[in-house]
C-alpha cells in the first residue's frame, strides 16, 4: 500500500435490536441491556473510523433493522456520508466475503466488538499493507477483530473459514497464506461477548458510550442487571 492510498474500512456489524444482537451478553443481562451495550459499542466504532479515515471512505455493512435498533436516530447521524449496504449471505464466512467485493482496495474491515480500538489503531493496521499483503489482527478469544486486504477479492477465503471459535484467527491465517499472501499480525485486542468482557473493555476506553453503559451495569446488583435503562447522555469520543 502506497502512503497516498488511503484505506477503505468496512465495518461488518448487526443492527443493536433486542433479541437479535450479542445473544451470548444476553443471556447473563437480559436483550434489552445487551443491545444497549451493542448500540453504544457501534456509535463508538463509528466514531473511531470517521475520524481515523474521514466518513467518505468508510462503509457499513449491517444486517438486520437499523430503524428498529437501539439509538437508531445516533447510530444514523453518526453515520453521515457513510456508505451502508446489507449484508449479502446465509452465514458468517459468507457474509464478510460478499462485503469485502463491493470495496476497492486497500481496505481494512473490523466488527463492533471492539469499541476500545482507537483511529490510531486502525491506522496502524492499515499501515501494515506498506510490507504485507494481508494484516489479521488476533482477538484474545481465538477470533480476530480486525483483516485487512491489498486485494479484497482475497476475503474469499472467508467463506470457508469456521467463524466464532477458538481457532477462526489461525483458520484464517493459514487460508490467506494458502492463496500465496503475505500475512502480518496485527496488535491483539479482548472482544466483547459475554458479561465478563464488558469491565475489561471499557477500562482501556473510559471516555466512551460504551464505558458509560459498563458503569451503569457495574452499579446494579444481581436483581437488576437485566432491566432496562434509559441513556442519558451520550459520550463524546475520547
Amino acid at each position: 500500500m502506497s502512503p497516498s492510498t488511503p484505506p477503505t474500512l468496512l465495518l461488518v456489524a448487526k443492527a443493536p435490536v433486542p433479541g437479535l444482537v450479542k445473544t451470548r451478553l444476553a443471556a447473563d443481562v437480559g436483550d434489552e441491556v445487551a443491545a444497549t451495550v451493542a448500540a453504544a459499542a457501534l456509535l463508538d466504532t463509528i466514531d473511531a473510523c470517521t475520524l481515523a479515515v474521514g466518513p467518505d471512505r468508510c462503509r457499513l455493512a449491517f444486517s438486520g433493522d437499523l430503524v428498529a435498533a437501539f439509538r437508531a436516530d445516533e447510530i444514523d447521524t453518526a453515520a453521515t456520508s457513510w456508505t451502508l449496504t446489507p449484508q449479502r449471505g446465509n452465514g458468517l464466512g459468507e457474509r464478510l466475503a460478499n462485503a469485502h467485493s463491493e470495496v476497492a482496495g486497500p481496505v481494512v474491515q473490523i466488527g463492533m466488538d471492539t469499541p476500545q480500538v482507537t483511529p490510531a489503531g486502525l491506522l496502524a493496521v492499515a499501515r501494515g499493507l506498506e510490507t504485507a499483503d494481508a494484516v489479521l489482527a488476533p482477538a484474545e478469544d481465538g477470533g480476530w477483530w480486525a483483516l485487512a486486504l491489498r486485494d479484497p477479492s482475497a476475503a474469499r477465503v472467508l467463506r470457508d473459514v469456521p467463524m466464532s471459535t477458538p481457532e477462526t484467527y489461525a483458520a484464517t491465517r493459514s487460508a490467506l497464506q494458502a492463496l500465496g499472501l503475505r500475512v502480518t499480525a496485527g496488535d491483539r485486542l479482548r472482544d466483547v461477548d459475554h458479561l465478563a468482557d464488558v469491565a475489561p473493555v471499557a477500562a482501556t476506553a473510559p471516555n466512551t458510550r460504551f464505558a458509560a453503559i459498563a458503569t451503569e451495569i457495574a452499579t446494579r446488583t444481581a436483581d437488576q442487571v437485566a432491566a432496562p435503562f434509559t441513556v442519558r447522555t451520550a459520550r463524546t469520543y475520547r
